[in-house]
This record gives structure tokens, C-alpha cells and sequence, in this order.
């Protein structure tokens, strides 16, 4: 009898503990679908964000580069030396503001754009972007080396905007009068081989490292170079909208790896990417 009694009143304590468990997860799953919804809306209102800045930001901001241009090319001789600097400056800030919007509309494209993985030969994205920057390139006679690439799996065009950021980055953020050299290198190795912590031990990434010879930044700024519009130079001196490197990032995460910066001051900057291979 009492065994009896002792396995009902554990029976009662366990169906007590399943309704417990089930509320739990009953709540869970409404949490889930509650973030879920947010999601949805969150993407919804960055689509709603990139139409208007496609559309109804540019097209204004389009009609002031023509007028000021108009206006310096036909008007001239009619303006003072002031009135010409005033111009001038308007020319630039309506630049700025025109890099700013593509700038924003890349990295709302990052978020929202189809995954899709293809097997690519760096070598061949390293060389689209080279011909992207071939004015540029040529203009500071710039070295750039791509040694023993190796293929990986990753969305394609996303990954050639993160080759395009990050040499482009290290062409504009050269020391004046020094012949940029880029060397970008990769290598397939097992997490345990890497010296990164948060990489799995057992598993292989395809480990990429881009590095220069230019300004570099200083090394209290390794992390914080990620973060969208950190600028660590003169804006005067070297244009940009701090968004390039935190599109980098983007693009990293969604092909779930991790990029790490290190650098010193004048001394160039090494950027370490690791893809699950």
C-alpha cells in the first residue's frame, strides 16, 4: 500500500512538472513566433528604407549636382573667388551625402539579399576587383599579390563587395608618396591550428588574410573599426563614410565566420577572415 501511494503521489509530482514543462514551452514558441513577427516587420521597414533611399533621396540630392554644376560651369564669371569656394563645397558635401546613400544601400543589401552558395576561386574575384580599381591601382602603382588562393564556398557577390572594400581601403588609406602593396593569402586549416579562440577545434575554415603597408590605425581600435560610421582619420584627408569595414563584418557573419583586424599606427593593417570551409 504504500508503495502504491508512494508511486501515485511521484506520478502526480511528475504530470505536475510536464504541465510545468509544457507551459514553458508553450511560452518559448510564443516568444519565437513574437520575434519572428518583429523580424518580418524589421525587414519589412529596411526594404521600405532602401526604396526611399534609392528613390526619393537620390533623385532630389541628383537634381543639386546638376544645378551646381550648371551654375560653376555657365555662371563663373559671374561669381567672386568666395562664391566659387561656397560652390565648391557644396559639390563635395553633395558627394559625401551621395557615397553615404550607396554606402547604406550595400549594407541593406547585405541583410536582405538571397544566400547562395557557390564554390569560387578567389583568384577570379580578386581580378574583378582589380579591374574595378585600375585607375586607382595605377594612379599610386600599386602592388597587389594573391598567393596560392584557395577555393570556398561563399555567396559570390557579396564576397567580391568585401574584396572591393577591403582593398579599396587599403589603396585609400596608403602613406603619401609609398607605393601601396596588398598581399592576400589563404589557406585551408583546422580550427585547432588557428590561433582564434571563438573557431571550433575540429572543424576547417578556409582562413584568408589581407594586409597592407599604409597608415594602419591604432590597436585600441582592432575592434571598434567594425562598427558602422567609425572613422579613425581625418575626413578631410581621407574621404569615407565608416561603413565599408562594418559591411566586411556583415558579410562574415553571413557566411558564419569570423574577421579580426590588428594593426599600429603607420605600420599597415592585417585583416583575418575564417570561413567554415
Amino acid at each position: 500500500m504504500k508503495n502504491l501511494l508512494f508511486n501515485t503521489r511521484k506520478k502526480k509530482k511528475r504530470a505536475a512538472e510536464l504541465i510545468i514543462a509544457n507551459k514553458e514551452l508553450e511560452f518559448q514558441n510564443d516568444e519565437k513566433e513574437k520575434r519572428a513577427e518583429e523580424l518580418s516587420i524589421a525587414n519589412k521597414e529596411l526594404l521600405a528604407f532602401t526604396y526611399v533611399s534609392s528613390h526619393d533621396l537620390q533623385e532630389p540630392l541628383r537634381k543639386i549636382q546638376t544645378f551646381v554644376s550648371r551654375i560653376s560651369e555657365n555662371e563663373s564669371a559671374n561669381l567672386s573667388e568666395k562664391g566659387k569656394e561656397f560652390f565648391r563645397r557644396i559639390q563635395e558635401s553633395a558627394k559625401r551625402m551621395q557615397t553615404l546613400i550607396e554606402d547604406l544601400l550595400a549594407f541593406s543589401r547585405v541583410n536582405t539579399a538571397e544566400r547562395i552558395f557557390i564554390n569560387t576561386d578567389l583568384n577570379i574575384i580578386i581580378e574583378e576587383v582589380k579591374t574595378e580599381l585600375k585607375e586607382s591601382i595605377e594612379e599610386k602603382h600599386a602592388i597587389i599579390e594573391a598567393i596560392e588562393l584557395c577555393p570556398v564556398n561563399v555567396i559570390r557577390f557579396q564576397f567580391r563587395q568585401l574584396m572591393l572594400n577591403l582593398i579599396g581601403n587599403a589603396l585609400k588609406f596608403s602613406i603619401p608618396q609609398m607605393p601601396p602593396h596588398i598581399i592576400i593569402t589563404s589557406v585551408i586549416e583546422t580550427g585547432s591550428h588557428l590561433n582564434n579562440e571563438k573557431l571550433s577545434a575540429d572543424k576547417k575554415y578556409c582562413h584568408i588574410t589581407v594586409t597592407d603597408n599604409g597608415i594602419g590605425f591604432e590597436p585600441k581600435f582592432n575592434d571598434r573599426i567594425f562598427e558602422v560610421f567609425q572613422k579613425l582619420h581625418d575626413k578631410e584627408e581621407y574621404a569615407g563614410t565608416g561603413i565599408g569595414l562594418a559591411i566586411v563584418k556583415k558579410i562574415v557573419e553571413n557566411h558564419n565566420g569570423i574577421i579580426t583586424a590588428t594593426s599600429e599606427l603607420h605600420k599597415g593593417a592585417r585583416f583575418d577572415i575564417y570561413i567554415p570551409a
